[in-house]
């Protein structure tokens, strides 16, 4: 069995500083590098933090110039790379919460999230999901916080057979214990390996709680950060089974 490394990217934005963001997401796509990993996820909307107000301000075509430089080193480190943005599909659209597949080849691919939470309607449209991304024997399909709080999501994932589903999130303390019971579940049920990349501090007004995961098929935990702070959580798999390990930054 060939190794497959994916890691979560528990990282802390600064409120609309794109150029600050992006200079701290080569950062950590330099360090995963060295960790050997292959996919690398940032939380929802990393690249200006979870910032609802400035969202119609930021939103960038999906192919704009200002994601170049990512691209550029997500395909010279061979990593595909998820960041989160502000997006329009076209010059005046609506604003949706997108995911940008940064591909180890050097496209793009575009997921935008499906399912906003309430109060979320007033800076965004509803997304119109993506395609899966096929890795070697994996087949990885994405989701963007609520997303994962419709098990319809994850189900129809597995239907078009995902071996993975990897999150973006930001989840409060008060929400943890539940939704992280969601995506444990879903492991288990659709024997899917899940990853949950969470905000590392404060983003937006709401206090994360970080604590990024991956849970194995079956829904073992393979590992998880232990508070908030930025990190790297990693998941190796080999011939051996799973490993876990946690590098902070």
């Amino acid at each position: 069995m060939n190794a497959s490394v994916f890691a979560a990217a528990q990282a802390i934005s600064i409120a609309g500083n794109v150029s600050a963001n992006l200079l701290r997401h080569q950062s950590f796509m330099q360090a995963a590098a060295e960790q050997d990993v292959q996919m690398l996820v940032f939380p929802e909307l990393s690249l200006t933090g979870y910032e609802r107000d400035l969202a119609a301000e930021l939103a960038i075509l999906p192919d704009d110039a200002i994601l170049q430089p990512l691209r550029d080193l997500a395909h010279e480190l061979r990593m595909t790379t998820v960041v989160g943005m502000p997006i329009r599909l076209s010059a005046g659209a609506p604003v949706m919460i997108g995911a940008l597949i940064l591909r180890a080849d050097g496209s793009l691919g575009v997921y935008s999230k499906q399912h906003l939470h309430p109060g979320e309607e007033v800076a965004f449209a509803p997304g119109h999901g993506g395609s899966l991304l096929d890795m070697g024997m994996d087949r990885v399909a994405w989701a963007v916080c609520a997303d994962f709080c419709h098990a319809s999501h994850a189900a129809a994932a597995a239907e078009r057979g995902a071996t993975v589903y990897a999150a973006g999130v930001l989840i409060t303390e008060g929400g943890y214990v539940p939704d992280t019971t969601l995506l444990q579940g879903y492991a288990w049920q659709h024997a899917m390996t899940v990853l949950m990349a969470n905000h590392g501090g404060a983003t937006g007004g709401w206090e994360s709680a970080g604590r990024s995961a991956i849970w194995g098929p079956g829904g073992s935990l393979i590992a998880a950060a232990p508070g908030v702070g930025e990190s790297l959580v990693i998941a190796r798999r080999s011939g051996d089974g799973w490993a876990g390990q946690v590098v902070p930054l």
